[in-house]
């Protein structure tokens, strides 16, 4: 059984920046809705204090993180111990998405380093941290980033990547409309 925290140690802290790839989950209320389980790479997770975290979210085919904090802002984070000694790292926390448009992005993306494809910042406050073993893990090694997206979103360009997200992003696959679907309606 894993150990519950109501924040993060700095131990999490220290474990959570040591990883090339974390898992976002997120549902919306519906029962008839699907779970979203999201992986994210590259240097875009930032942990603001033992109780926040925010990341960098780029442009992808789908925004069901986004539609799901909208519905009900429940969020989890999930980082797994690949190299060294076996952990899984869970937080739970509600969040919600900060746009570009919003007052509260410049103050927020000056955290991060801006890549092509930046779509909107998720940011959530915690409300439990959870340990267990991962002791069935398997090792995998790290060899880089992939730089497919930041290619793709630099031959797009910022017009047709705002027509992508109009097409792709603007609802979530059971209907929630997303932060970025509202302000294409605008």
């Amino acid at each position: 059984m894993g150990i519950l925290y109501s924040s993060m140690l700095p131990e999490h802290e220290e474990f959570i920046r040591k990883q090339h790839i974390f898992f976002v989950g997120s549902a919306p209320l519906s029962d008839e809705g699907h779970v979203n389980i999201s992986p994210k790479g590259h240097d875009v997770l930032r942990i603001l204090s033992p109780t926040e975290v925010a990341y960098l979210d780029l442009t992808g085919s789908g925004n069901e993180t986004s539609a799901h904090l909208l519905d009900n802002g429940r969020i989890t984070f999930m980082f797994i111990a690949f190299q060294g000694p076996p952990m899984i790292l869970r937080l739970y926390g509600k969040g919600r998405t900060i746009l570009p448009d919003m007052p509260e992005w410049d103050a927020m993306a000056i955290r991060f380093n801006l890549m092509p494809g930046t779509r909107q910042i998720i940011h959530a406050h915690l409300h439990a941290v959870k340990t267990s073993c991962g002791f069935s893990v398997p090792f995998f090694e790290y060899t880089g980033e992939r730089e497919t997206l930041k290619k793709w979103a630099d031959h797009k360009g910022e017009q047709e990547l705002v027509a992508y997200r109009q097409q792709k992003n603007a609802t979530s696959m059971d209907g929630i409309i997303t932060p970025l679907g509202h302000t294409f309606m605008k």
